[in-house]
């Protein structure tokens, strides 16, 4: 993220006078092979895995005739075994590097989708899910963190703001996410059935896996001679960290809703949610579209705290607009506005969250403090989907004042964050 007017003047002059010099090395360091390799990972590791994941709840309950407790029970621990040990991951990433935790990550989630394209018993499936779950935890961390870590380098040498590195990262996986269950599709109407989408599920990551052997760098675990245990807890006593945390899990929390709140919502005004996947649609073709521009134009002009709580607070709005628009066509509009203001929230708050997190952790925690931001997020996404689920049948205005209250206390949190560049914090 750029300098915000809360920056210091003696650096605003620096950056100032270097940025003439800066502007044509920073569009060739953000092509350079490796941040190619990076965004292309994410890129492709959602197409893969959004060319299962949408069909897999019908394939449990029509393919293999399991009750609808069942294929809950499947999909909650796909989630955990995912997003719950994403902290698992990013401290193996510290403690061994990320290159032997991708590839590793790669393999298992070849073997889960393979393992899940003929499983047919109810002990194979949760088996498979939960090794494609665990194969995310150790794959998405290392990525991630390295891309955060690659960002801040660019950063340092071409003056251009990480959070635009971080932004086509982002843009890449809504990319992914839209096209993978385009692929889906395709393989179902060829005739091929769900089986044939986890092995091109399988097949993706194998060409990621072959990639990222041929070309992702050897480098030195940035922990090996820290104590595990210092490092967590390091990074979750850091006060300022967990407050990142705690705001970033009131978006996740209210991004969920797309999921939860949003389908009740549009068969409230339709009588079906035949239309849901357009609105999905929607929202992955604003983050492809104008997340590189919206992003470009907050790194220079704000902090990178003012972009985490302006993003919050038009999540905000987005949830208490609905109750306050008239339906439009087919009744819908309410569901639109609610996902273009959380969309437009989320391009704003998530490269400048995953921005501070290099300026909040040491180095050497970089993953464990990837990890863990997911991680907690994760849990606050576990009890506030059982929380906001009991409200689905309350009275609108109830339901969605709520739902507006909880970014906004992620903004209220996040407004206690140092507003400028921080610099390191060191345990």
């Amino acid at each position: 993220m750029g300098l915000s007017p809360s920056a210091p003047g003696a650096a605003r002059a620096r950056a100032s006078k270097a940025a003439p010099a800066r502007a044509s090395g920073a569009a060739r360091a953000r092509h350079t092979p490796y941040l190619r390799l990076l965004t292309g990972t994410q890129f492709a590791f959602n197409i893969g895995f959004y060319a299962v994941l949408p069909y897999l709840a019908t394939h449990l309950g029509s393919g293999l005739g399991m009750a609808g407790w069942l294929v809950g029970l499947v999909l909650g621990l796909r989630t955990f075994s995912q997003q719950g040990l994403f902290v698992v991951g990013g401290a193996l990433t510290d403690r061994y590097g990320p290159r032997p935790v991708v590839l590793a990550g790669c393999v298992l989630r070849i073997a889960g989708f393979g393992w899940l394209a003929f499983a047919g018993s109810t002990a194979t499936v949760i088996a498979a899910v939960l090794l494609i779950g665990f194969a995310a935890a150790l794959f998405s961390p290392a990525v991630e963190s390295e891309t955060a870590r690659e960002a801040v380098r660019h950063e340092a040498a071409t003056g251009t703001p990480r959070a635009q590195v971080l932004a086509v990262f982002s843009a890449a996986g809504q990319a992914g996410a839209f096209l993978g269950p385009l692929l889906g599709s395709l393989l179902l109407l060829l005739g091929g059935g769900f089986r044939a989408a986890c092995l091109a599920g399988a097949l993706v990551f194998v060409a990621v896996l072959a990639g990222h052997a041929r070309l992702m760098p050897r480098r030195a675990p940035v922990t090996r001679t820290a104590e595990p245990r210092r490092s967590w807890g390091a990074v979750l006593t850091h006060r300022p960290f967990l407050v990142l945390c705690l705001a970033y899990s009131s978006y996740l929390v209210a991004y969920n809703q797309l999921y939860l709140s949003l389908p009740a919502e549009v068969e409230r005004a339709t009588g079906s949610q035949a239309a849901l996947g357009w609105l999905f649609a929607l929202s992955s073709l604003l983050v492809v579209a104008a997340q590189l521009p919206l992003t470009r134009w907050s790194a220079h002009r704000i902090a990178p705290r003012t972009a985490l709580v302006a993003g919050l607070v038009t999540v905000a709005a987005g949830f208490a607009a609905v109750p306050l628009t008239p339906g439009g066509p087919a009744g819908l509009l309410p569901g639109a506005v609610l996902v273009v203001l959380l969309t437009l929230g989320q391009m704003l708050l998530v490269p400048a969250a995953r921005g501070m997190v290099p300026d909040l952790v040491d180095d050497r925690q970089l993953g464990l403090a990837t990890g863990a931001l997911s991680s907690v997020s994760g849990l606050a996404v576990l009890g506030g989907s059982a929380a906001t689920g009991a409200l689905l049948g309350a009275p609108g205005p109830v339901l969605w004042t709520v739902l507006a209250a909880v970014p906004l206390t992620g903004a209220a949190l996040a407004f206690t964050l140092p507003a400028g560049r921080i610099g390191k914090q060191r345990g």
